[in-house]
C-alpha cells in the first residue's frame, strides 16, 4: 500500500495541486486519472475500509484504519483514492444511520462510490466551538422546514451534491436539545455561497471553505436527519473514529518531514562539515524520532481501546491524540523548515503547507483548549480528595503508618534477632 501511494498517488498531488482540488469530483481530467487508481484499490479490498461490508467497505477496526491513515497522511489525494476522505466519510456514516431509503439511494450510494462529494455545515461566523451562540434557525412551515442564517468555513460546499447543516429548532431548549440536523441538496433555492475562503497563501478564487447564507432554504420534513433536537447525537456518529484518522494522517505528514530532515542532514554541507554532524541537527533528528514513536503509540493505543469496546478509554485516547496532533506537527515541521533554510519556507517544498496544516489541526473538530478541558475532567472525575490536611504521599504521615505496620520487627529483642 505504501509503495502504491508513493508511486501512484503522490504524482496526483503534484499535477492536480489546486487547493481543495482533491474534493472536486467535477474535474473530469483529474477524475480520469483517479478512477483507475480507485478501481485498483477496490480490487485489493482496501476501498472505504471504515464502512461495514453491507455499505461496500471492509469493516476494519480502528487499529487497522489508523495504520492505513498513517500511510495516507502525507498526501492530499490519498484519502479520495482510498474512499475515506473527510467530510464524506463522516457524512456517509450519518446517512447510513439516519437517512431514508430514498436519501441513501440518491446520495449515500454515489458518495460511497466516490462519484459525488459532500459538505458539513456547522460553524458560524460568531462562534465555532460554542454552539450556545449559534443563530442559524430551522422553523417548521407545514410539511417543510425553513432554514435561515449564516454558516462559516463549510468546506467543499462549492463542489458538494448535498450539505448537512445543523440549525436551531428550539431556541428555548437546553443546548444539548436545541439543534437538529438537515440534508440540503445542491441547487436548493436560497442556498447562497457568499464567498469561498482559502487558507493562508491561497488565492481567493481557489478557496474551498464556504461562507454560506441560508436565505429561506426550504427542505421537506423528511430531510431532517435523526430526531428533532438530537443533532449532537447525530454528529457523534461522524467524530470519534474520524479524530483518530486525522491524528494518524498528522503522523504521516510529520513522518514525511522527518524523512526530509534526515535526507537534508546527510546531503547539506555547511561550515566545513555535513549538516548532520552539527550537534543541534543531531538533537533535532533524535528528538523527532522519539516524539514520532511516542505519538504513534499513543494513537494506536487509543485505536486499540476503541476496538476493545472501552468507550471511556477510547474517549481519553481520542482526546489525548487530538491535543498532541498540532503540537507534534508544529514542532517537527518547524525543525524541518529550520534545516532547509530559505528553501523550507518556499513554495518549492511542502513544508509551508504542512505548517498551515499544523495550525489547522489545533482548530478542526474543536480547538485544542476545549479538548484539554474535556480530557482533564475525564481524568479527574473518579479521583477522591484526601482525608486530612496533607497529601496522601506526605512522608511524615506515611512513615508513621509504616512504623506502626512494622512495629513488631522494630521491637524484636537481640535474642529474638539472633
Amino acid at each position: 500500500m505504501k509503495q502504491f501511494v508513493i508511486n501512484e498517488v503522490e504524482p496526483l498531488d503534484l499535477v492536480f495541486d489546486q487547493p481543495g482540488h482533491h474534493h472536486n469530483v467535477t474535474d473530469k481530467r483529474a477524475m480520469a486519472a483517479v478512477r483507475p487508481l480507485q478501481q485498483q484499490v477496490k480490487e485489493k479490498g482496501l476501498w472505504a475500509c471504515h464502512l461495514t461490508p453491507d455499505l461496500g467497505g471492509q469493516g476494519y477496526g480502528q487499529v487497522k484504519l489508523a495504520l492505513m491513515n498513517e500511510i495516507l497522511g502525507g498526501t492530499n489525494w490519498g484519502p479520495r483514492v482510498f474512499g475515506c476522505q473527510a467530510p464524506d466519510s463522516g457524512n456517509a456514516e450519518i446517512l447510513a444511520h439516519f437517512g431514508s431509503e430514498d436519501q441513501k439511494a440518491k446520495y449515500l450510494r454515489p458518495l460511497l462510490q466516490g462519484d459525488i462529494t459532500s459538505c458539513y455545515s456547522m460553524t458560524e461566523p460568531q462562534g465555532g466551538s460554542d454552539p450556545r451562540v449559534f443563530e442559524t434557525t430551522a422553523i417548521r412551515d407545514g410539511n417543510d422546514w425553513l432554514i435561515n442564517g449564516y454558516k462559516w468555513y463549510s468546506s467543499q460546499a462549492r463542489w458538494a451534491s448535498f450539505t448537512i447543516v445543523m440549525a436551531v429548532t428550539d431556541p428555548t431548549a437546553p443546548v444539548s436539545d436545541r439543534f437538529s440536523m438537515f440534508l440540503v441538496p445542491q441547487g436548493t433555492p436560497g442556498f447562497n455561497i457568499v464567498r469561498n475562503t482559502g487558507l493562508v497563501g491561497e488565492s481567493p478564487e481557489d478557496g474551498a471553505h464556504a461562507f454560506i447564507h441560508y436565505d429561506n432554504v426550504r427542505v421537506p420534513a423528511e430531510n431532517m436527519l435523526g430526531e428533532e433536537g438530537r443533532a449532537f447525537e447525530v454528529s457523534q456518529v461522524r467524530l470519534g473514529g474520524g479524530r483518530i484518522h486525522h491524528a494518524m494522517r498528522t503522523l504521516g505528514a510529520a513522518t514525511k518531514a522527518y524523512e526530509m530532515m534526515k535526507e537534508r542532514a546527510v546531503s547539506r554541507h555547511t561550515q566545513g562539515t555535513l549538516l548532520g554532524h552539527k550537534q543541534s541537527t543531531m538533537q533535532y533528528i533524535a528528538n523527532t524520532y522519539v516524539e514520532l514513536l511516542q505519538f504513534r503509540l499513543l494513537i494506536l493505543h487509543a485505536a486499540w481501546t476503541i476496538d476493545q469496546g472501552d468507550k471511556e478509554g477510547g474517549q481519553i485516547g481520542i482526546g489525548s491524540a487530538k491535543i498532541m496532533s498540532p503540537k507534534i506537527l508544529r514542532d517537527i515541521i518547524g525543525r524541518a523548515i529550520q534545516l532547509h533554510g530559505s528553501l523550507g519556507i518556499s513554495n518549492e517544498l511542502p513544508l509551508g503547507q504542512y505548517w498551515i496544516k499544523a495550525a489547522a489541526q489545533g482548530l478542526v473538530d474543536g480547538p485544542t483548549e476545549i479538548h484539554e478541558v474535556k480530557l482533564a475532567k475525564r481524568l479527574l472525575k473518579n479521583v477522591r480528595p484526601v482525608d486530612g490536611l496533607f497529601p496522601s504521599e506526605h512522608i511524615p504521615g506515611r512513615k508513621a503508618a509504616a512504623v506502626e505496620k512494622l512495629r513488631r520487627f522494630l521491637e524484636l529483642s537481640e535474642e529474638e534477632l539472633a
